[in-house]
């Protein structure tokens, strides 16, 4: 498939989310020796046929005591966050406790409309029906309408956040499907989409040799991929 270093994102984006999946990209990560790429499992598309590729907006997200003084500002940076989103980006908000949503319908809503990727959340989304209605990717621990704003707020964005021992800094490549979502640091992604799309090309004609009735032993042999 040759190189992806000179690809612009609106070309390879698509064509990542069409052609590879996530336990493809993480195996040739595994071997570059990158083994912490993974979000935690429980960070799940809302709807099972969701894909996310895009580039990370990491957004930090903090807790508010219950002691909070009063005529603080509401949410935060939330709303700057989200204006700022760009095409192709993911906003990617960590670092609260999940007693609350962190992504709902009109935050969706407004993400497509600059052309943004998709939600990925170190947390929960609310407004479920209408974000499926929408079709907008977003990945979650799952559904909780409890509210953010008495309870968190955005602190900061286009900051480097960190979920369950996974960097993400800013423009990463973050992909997601139904088995899982990673991120991909940028040192490593040109080498990473090469060898990628070359085991996805080993791995179809794995596929054909085992319907033709090559035993598993002897395809693992012949092409080296499993």
């Amino acid at each position: 498939m040759g190189t992806y270093k000179n690809l612009a994102d609106d070309d390879l984006l698509p064509l990542i989310k069409r052609e590879l999946f996530s336990a493809i990209i993480g195996d040739i990560l595994d071997k570059m020796g990158y083994l912490h790429c993974f979000l935690p499992p429980a960070v799940r598309p809302l709807r099972e046929d969701m894909i996310v590729a895009g580039r990370a907006m990491p957004v930090l997200e903090v807790d508010i005591p219950e002691d909070a003084p009063e005529g603080r500002k509401p949410f935060g940076l939330m709303l700057e966050a989200l204006d700022d989103l760009k095409t192709h980006e993911v906003y990617v908000a960590s670092g609260s406790s999940p007693t609350y949503a962190l992504w709902g319908e009109l935050m969706s809503t407004r993400a497509m409309k600059l052309g943004a990727a998709g939600a990925v959340l170190d947390g929960y989304a609310r407004d479920t029906s209408g974000i499926l209605k929408l079709g907008f990717p977003t990945f979650a621990y799952g559904s909780y309408a409890q509210d953010q704003g008495p309870r968190g707020e955005v602190r900061d964005f286009r900051v480097s956040v960190r979920i369950a021992g996974v960097n993400v800094r800013p423009g990463d490549l973050v992909f997601g499907d139904r088995d899982g979502v990673l991120v991909v640091p940028r040192e490593a992604e040109e080498e990473a989409l090469t060898r990628a799309f070359e085991k996805l090309e080993g791995e179809n004609l794995v596929r054909v040799a085992i319907e033709n009735g090559m035993s598993t032993v002897e395809a693992f042999r012949t092409f080296g991929v499993m």
